[in-house]
């Protein structure tokens, strides 16, 4: 038979290691937590601007005519809509433009007539997920919302919604 002493000794000592290895297994769990997070982070920030170099090339190549740099930046299933209202009977129309028919307006020099000085080209992401983000360019007289995803590990324009600025409708 153990004597009572050397029993409470043990238990003494049991609850020592517990609480080290308990110790041990959180210091070591927190560790590897911020190591993840530091890799997303990481992460995060490549994809972040791999999108937003998506977006300037759309955006510079049609300011440059540059179609080589708009098509790099498509999906050749793009759809590009925006919905306007006709001025003489109020109602709305629904305009639609594919990849291709963009990128010949991007050849033709469309944004080309936009002078130096008003080519805005506000970037901001609004939300990401995995491979799929949005993303709100400011131009000179307009606003595109940008549906982009991660198509064969790059990041390509699927959709832009698109609307006039007030001052540049009739223009």
């Amino acid at each position: 038979m153990i004597p009572i002493f050397q029993l409470s000794c043990r238990a003494v000592a049991w609850r020592r290691r517990t609480r080290i290895s308990v110790f041990s297994v959180s210091i070591l769990a927190s560790a590897l937590l911020l190591n993840g997070a530091a890799v997303a982070q990481i992460a995060s920030s490549d994809e972040s601007a791999a999108i937003t170099k998506t977006a300037l090339d759309y955006i510079e190549g049609w300011y440059a005519g540059d179609a080589a740099r708009m098509e790099r930046a498509l999906h050749p299933e793009l759809a590009k809509r925006m919905i306007s209202t006709d001025p003489k009977t109020g109602r709305s129309q629904f305009n639609h433009m594919g990849a291709m028919a963009l990128v010949q307006h991007t050849r033709d020099g469309g944004g080309k007539k936009t002078p130096q000085d008003r080519q805005l080209k506000e970037i901001a992401i609004l939300d990401r997920y995995s491979n799929a983000a949005v993303v709100k360019i400011i131009a000179s007289d307009w606003i595109d919302y940008l549906e982009v995803a991660k198509f064969n590990g790059e990041w390509k324009i699927i959709n832009v919604l698109w609307e006039l600025k007030p001052n540049a409708i009739g223009k």
